[in-house]
């Protein structure tokens, strides 16, 4: 599905490029991230890898702390930064849809990168190279991931396999920084799902794809925002949203122990017949019950997971709202969403 970035070309006229960053409580990483990605911007405007109208988004998802003070501050000394203030926190896959949507007005291309800058943001000229070769998605792939902890790295790597021998179509060790051309942002607003998981949505678009890898770095201020808990939600929801396979191995399981409850019914009849002398113990009656009951109550959690998340998607509810925009310098009162052509005719 992917492919090596080629040469460089100029089959594309440099893009108006926009860079967007979603923020929760990145208080204090902001100065550092705004000073790093402002010089390289205006570097590749002064050497024509991208259009001089490019910019850079951060997108605050109802952070707690003073992330969206430092943002309005950034966006009055900086004149290439944007700021956009979701009305709460809608979680990193939202406050991503919503500064992709919202910067695709006025770029050719979106890069979306973590502000916490972990990832290698000089490969954002590569990926854009790639793009003026054809590429409509760019996907950035960590090549080395030694900063990232030895359980981490290998759930983190454990799960993308797990995903694949599920059936779904994800690009391995990529997380969220990616390039997309307003082309392939149009077609994303057609996914109307709820339950967010881009990783998963994005390579179903289908469109000439590319990787740049890069080595991940270790983070420069602040503390993590993806603890445990959170990265196995994400988890849960790429395979819940994208895998029926679940529901496949809960038959399949379920099929198995209906045999194995058979067996032993022989096996206690025989017993009984036969007059062997084994006196039944609570073990033969209590053990099983208790075994296939709990696995009863799992399969329900399954098929639960399943039908909560049909009923999260029936009530089409808004994947995020926006309070404000700091260009406009207004409130938003209105709910933006993503519509199947262009996502500001949604309200």
């Amino acid at each position: 599905m992917t492919q090596t970035v080629p040469a460089a070309s100029s089959d594309r006229a440099a893009p108006r490029l926009a860079v967007v960053m979603p923020c929760y409580n990145e208080q204090e990483a902001l100065p550092a991230t705004a000073a790093r990605m402002s010089e390289y911007l205006d570097d590749m405007i002064a050497r024509g890898v991208v259009d001089e109208d490019s910019a850079l988004y951060f997108v605050d998802d109802g952070s707690r702390d003073g992330t969206w003070g430092a943002i309005a501050d950034l966006t009055r000394t900086r004149p290439r930064v944007r700021g956009i203030k979701l009305t709460r926190n809608f979680g990193h896959q939202g406050a991503v849809l919503a500064g992709m949507f919202e910067a695709a007005d006025a770029a050719d291309v979106v890069v979306t990168i973590d502000a916490d800058l972990q990832d290698d943001e000089t490969c954002i000229e590569k990926m854009v190279a790639a793009y003026r070769s054809g590429a409509e998605i760019v996907y950035g792939v960590r090549e080395d991931r030694t900063a990232d902890t030895v359980f981490k790295r290998a759930t983190a790597e454990g799960y993308y396999r797990i995903l694949g021998w599920l059936g779904v179509n994800v690009v391995f060790n990529h997380a969220d920084y990616r390039l997309m051309s307003r082309r392939a942002i149009d077609i994303l607003g057609q996914y109307r799902e709820t339950n967010l998981f881009l990783r998963g949505i994005v390579p179903l678009i289908g469109l000439n794809s590319q990787i740049v890898s890069y080595t991940r770095r270790e983070r420069q201020a602040g503390v993590s925002k993806y603890p445990l808990k959170k990265m196995l939600a994400l988890a849960w929801q790429g395979v819940t949203s994208f895998s029926v396979m679940p529901l496949r191995l809960v038959a399949a399981l379920g099929a198995i122990m209906a045999l194995a409850s058979s067996a032993v019914g022989v096996w206690a009849l025989g017993v009984r017949l036969l007059g062997t002398g084994a006196v039944p113990g609570w073990a033969s009656t209590v053990i099983p019950m208790y075994f296939l009951g709990g696995i009863q109550l799992f399969f329900l959690g399954v098929l639960g997971e399943y039908l909560g998340k049909i009923y999260m998607e029936v009530k089409d509810r808004p994947r995020y709202l926006i309070d404000r925009r700091t260009w406009r310098d207004e409130r938003v009162p209105e709910a933006r969403d993503a519509s199947p052509v262009r996502p500001e005719t949604r309200f």
